[in-house]
């Protein structure tokens, strides 16, 4: 059951934490569409007056993390839940109908530092929060089990279009580059804490 002892804080107002997947199947054959670890993560960050829940995976028993939210919530005053990605919905809807949160990832429908990443024909949008210089990607990039990144199974690119390959998807992350990005916060895998505009190089590189 999570509880707030559970949430990483990452930075002030910047805060992270994983639980387990109900559709998550055991013994998936690795580098198949169902190759992705049990636990998930899921991303706060409080931008001024909005509280931004991306990505979130809130399971019903976990009644800490109700609370923590709750908490959060109240104290920001409006809630903005964004997926970064389809298949992330996961708990969006519970955690909107719980605070009347909005939906849009549009620019412009974003508070003060949230900003949209579009990645090309890849059918993913990351968020860069730049005073925390921290990227949160859904599921293009990955944790490697080693401390750094990895590009998502190819695998899982056949869903967007049997076009998009490894190598599109790489040149589709070199605009990444341009940001002075310190971490990482994944959804899949351990997040990077520094270095994570290096660590995205090696990936683009490799």
């Amino acid at each position: 059951m999570l509880a707030p002892a559970d949430i990483t804080e990452i930075d002030e107002g910047l805060w992270r934490w994983t639980a387990r997947h109900p559709d998550w199947v055991p013994g998936a054959k690795p580098e198949s569409p169902a190759d992705w670890p049990r636990e998930v993560g899921s991303v706060a960050y409080a931008a001024g007056d909005t509280l931004v829940v991306i990505d979130p995976l809130v399971p019903a028993e976990a009644e800490g993390l109700w609370a923590w939210l709750d908490e959060r919530a109240e104290a920001a005053g409006r809630v903005a839940v964004i997926n970064t990605i389809k298949w992330h919905r996961r708990s969006r809807d519970e955690v909107t109908a719980r605070y009347g949160a909005s939906t849009s990832r549009a620019r412009a429908a974003l508070p003060d530092g949230v900003e949209p990443v579009p990645i090309r024909r890849a059918g993913e949008t990351m968020f860069w929060l730049p005073k925390v210089a921290t990227l949160v990607p859904g599921d293009r990039l990955m944790g490697d089990g080693r401390g750094g990144l990895r590009l998502c199974p190819a695998s899982w690119l056949s869903y967007v279009s049997k076009d998009l390959t490894p190598d599109v998807l790489a040149e589709a992350l070199r605009p990444l580059l341009a940001l002075p990005v310190e971490r990482v916060l994944v959804s899949h895998g351990e997040p990077v804490l520094r270095e994570g505009r290096a660590a995205i190089e090696r990936v683009l590189e490799g």
